[in-house]
């Protein structure tokens, strides 16, 4: 672990393992004066409002914490309908050793933890994907990728909240009338937010 500050009222931590993070996020939530906090695959930053004397308090909090004990999750439940026929989903067959019904049903029988946000606005990086299905980004990257994609990169799943340039391997999209993943005129304009647990639901 290591910690950097930043500005006079933040500091990143630096961390070995998405579990540490998650365990780090949830300590570091229960101070008091916390602005902002914001996790990453390895990273937490924690920002404070001026002159807080909690800025002190996070190096020895984390010092004294297993931070191999991933904490419970108390985030919200989130069940996003999926049409499973993307253009990936025989090469993700194939990868994984298995049949295309297989890939859906592992996909979708697991539950989610989004670990952290980031990419674009509203882009969750869930954690929980079945190991038998992670895999490895595009060789090549499409240069568009439609809004609502469901992929797989290495150990996460994620959807794509509008259309963007991305490398990871798609397995369907959201069915008509899913609720969108960020939408500006909502509050919150993020569907999904760090600790929330999400589950994919076969649709069509």
């Amino acid at each position: 672990m290591r910690l950097l500050r930043c500005g006079a009222d933040a500091v990143l931590v630096e961390l070995g393992s998405l579990a540490e993070v998650a365990a780090a996020r949830a300590l570091l939530a229960g101070l008091p004066d916390v602005v902002d906090l914001v996790p990453a695959a390895r990273t937490v930053l924690v920002s404070f409002r001026p002159g807080s004397p909690s800025l002190a308090a996070v190096r020895p909090l984390l010092a004294s914490a297993d931070l191999s004990v991933a904490p419970a999750v108390t985030g919200r439940p989130v069940v996003l309908p999926v049409v499973y026929d993307g253009p990936d989903l025989e090469l993700v067959a194939s990868t994984a050793g298995v049949g295309v019904d297989a890939v859906v049903a592992l996909h979708s029988g697991a539950e989610y933890t989004v670990a952290f946000t980031g990419f674009a606005p509203g882009f969750g990086y869930l954690t929980g994907l079945p190991r038998r299905l992670h895999q490895p980004r595009l060789d090549t990257p499409r240069t568009r990728v439609p809004v609502g994609s469901v992929g797989v990169a290495g150990e996460f799943t994620g959807v794509y909240p509008r259309a963007s340039p991305g490398g990871w391997r798609l397995l369907g999209r959201l069915a008509a009338g899913a609720e969108p993943l960020f939408d500006p005129h909502r509050t919150p304009a993020a569907l999904l937010a760090p600790g929330d647990t999400v589950r994919f639901e076969v649709a069509g």
